[in-house]
């Protein structure tokens, strides 16, 4: 305790914060920049659920009520746009900043000008594919996986598009190194590899995917450029050119992607469930051997995206039988989650809440998503609003959850102060339930046969498009109370006394004090703090 209490002392003399519009754009502090990513990735979370609203509103009903169909085309690829890469992605980036240093004892991120710069490269990415709603033809209406040749018909905008996500990809790549440096070379002595927090090992793992996958998407994105501007024809028919090969190099970007979105959600999920179970997790080697095996098979599965475009035998057969492999390390995952919580002394604060929701209905995403890896099935599927219904649950209850669910175990680290958590659980179950009324009957809607990113459809599809469509809105309302519950958290929520906020709190960021100083670890923590620290 003596020793918490020195490390506090030695850091409240000389906690000097910059003020005023300085200390936000020339931020060099990890936690300043980590906030900046969270505030910057909730703004995104609202503007891209806007998005979803108006599409969720002309789908209510059959006919076309309140936008024409290039509008509705335009949303859908501008939801998933900022959903992804403007909402999950920063909010990933953010939570990292926050918490890598503190979990590996380091005083800051290694590169923290390049941290400065990846952040505010964001804004002007985004402001960028925003201003596109107001250019001449609108804004992209290709989706958001940019095929060709419809892409490339887009108007004005179109050029806009690939200069952000250019912009969108580079900020990635350095947030990324940023990452990897950091972990790799500024952990606390006696830190080992296999010591660190799940979070952190996620986190690494994620960084080499993105270094590896992002140029590959810029590569692709450029090459689409020169077939609008300069005349190659790398993906146009006429000119000895193959659409096609457009969505396999896509999709080698496309698949890490997705598991980009979703394996830091694991990371935090292993380490809340132990905290609330007080208990130590179940096979943390195990865990990260898993992880990293997604990682690896994430590269050799892409194109089970693309079964109906007219591949080999060979290849389908491949794709589909790698695809299934990837449930095994995900359902040793499962389990170990499972079997940390079996006979511990459970509680359920509004972390552990959204833990378990992440762990029963990520899991729902994962069954669809087997179902989606079988060849002759996936014929029946493939572009109807059953894989609408898969990726949004592994992507909502499961990428946002995770985020949530970081934000409220760690919340009253940041800022010293208990949220309400009356209000959190509000916030929880009318999440929870929305977010089923709102995406399990699209299920339905596509096991019947309703094609995706149409913006009418036949008479028969109409009661679930109803349901879902007030789940939507339901879900969206509810995501209000969030910023409200930070905001009254920050401004005035009950002091947190001593350093941990949960009871059973495990890990080195709970052995600072509450909230955490502006500057930390300028001293290493001792061998002592990283052993009582450890998960395992």
């Amino acid at each position: 305790m003596a020793e918490q209490h020195a490390h506090a002392a030695e850091h409240d003399d000389h906690d000097h914060k910059p003020h005023g519009w300085r200390r936000w754009v020339y931020a060099t502090n990890h936690k300043d920049i980590g906030t900046m990513y969270l505030i910057f990735a909730c703004t995104m979370f609202f503007i891209g659920g806007a998005m979803a609203m108006v599409i969720r509103l002309e789908l209510f009903k059959p006919g076309m009520q309140f936008v024409d169909p290039q509008f509705f085309n335009s949303m859908t690829t501008m939801h998933a746009l900022m959903m992804i890469f403007g909402a999950v992605m920063p909010a990933w980036t953010g939570l990292a900043n926050w918490m890598i240093p503190l979990q590996v004892g380091a005083p800051d991120m290694a590169l923290p000008r390049l941290n400065n710069f990846s952040f505010w490269i964001l804004p002007f990415a985004f402001t960028l594919l925003l201003s596109s709603l107001f250019v001449p033809g609108g804004a992209p209406a290709g989706g958001w996986t940019m095929y060709p040749p419809l892409v490339l018909q887009n108007g004005a905008s179109f050029p806009m598009l690939i200069f952000s996500i250019h912009l969108m990809g580079a900020s990635s790549i350095l947030g990324a190194i940023n990452v990897v440096v950091t972990i790799m070379n500024l952990r606390a002595p006696g830190m080992t590899l296999l010591r660190m927090p799940l979070f952190v090992w996620t986190w690494l793992i994620t960084a080499y995917l993105l270094i590896a996958v992002m140029p590959v998407l810029a590569g692709a994105v450029t090459m689409l450029l020169t077939d609008h501007f300069f005349g190659t024809t790398f993906f146009t028919a006429a000119g000895g050119g193959d659409p096609v090969m457009f969505q396999h190099i896509f999709w080698f970007f496309g698949h890490p992607e997705v598991y980009i979105l979703i394996l830091p959600a694991f990371g935090i999920v292993s380490e809340i469930i132990p905290t609330f179970s007080r208990k130590p997790l179940f096979g943390y080697e195990a865990m990260v051997y898993a992880t990293a095996s997604i990682a690896f098979l994430s590269f050799i599965v892409w194109a089970h995206h693309m079964f109906t475009v007219g591949m080999p035998l060979a290849a389908q057969l491949f794709f589909m039988l790698s695809t299934m492999l990837i449930a095994i390390p995900t359902g040793v995952k499962v389990f170990n989650w499972t079997t940390t919580m079996f006979r511990g002394s459970l509680t359920f604060e509004p972390p552990m809440l959204f833990a378990i929701a992440f762990l029963f209905l990520f899991s729902i995403g994962g069954f669809s998503g087997l179902m989606l890896a079988i060849v002759p099935a996936d014929y029946q599927y493939q572009d109807t609003y059953f894989v609408v219904a898969h990726f949004h649950y592994v992507l909502v209850p499961g990428a946002i959850f995770g985020i949530m669910a970081g934000v409220y175990y760690w919340l009253p680290k940041w800022v010293g102060n208990m949220y309400d958590q009356t209000l959190a659980k509000w916030h929880f179950w009318l999440s929870t339930i929305f977010v089923n009324v709102l995406f399990f009957p699209q299920h339905f809607l596509g096991l019947a046969g309703m094609p995706r990113r149409i913006p009418d459809y036949a008479v028969q599809f109409t009661d679930w498009n109803m349901v879902s469509s007030i789940g939507g809105f339901g879900f969206g309302l509810a995501q209000l109370l969030f910023p409200y519950l930070i905001w009254k958290c920050v401004k005035s929520g009950e002091r947190v006394v001593g350093n941990k906020a949960w009871e059973g709190a495990h890990g080195l960021e709970w052995e600072l004090p509450s909230p955490a100083p502006y500057h930390s670890w300028g001293t290493p923590p001792s061998e002592t703090m990283i052993a009582r620290g450890a998960a395992h």
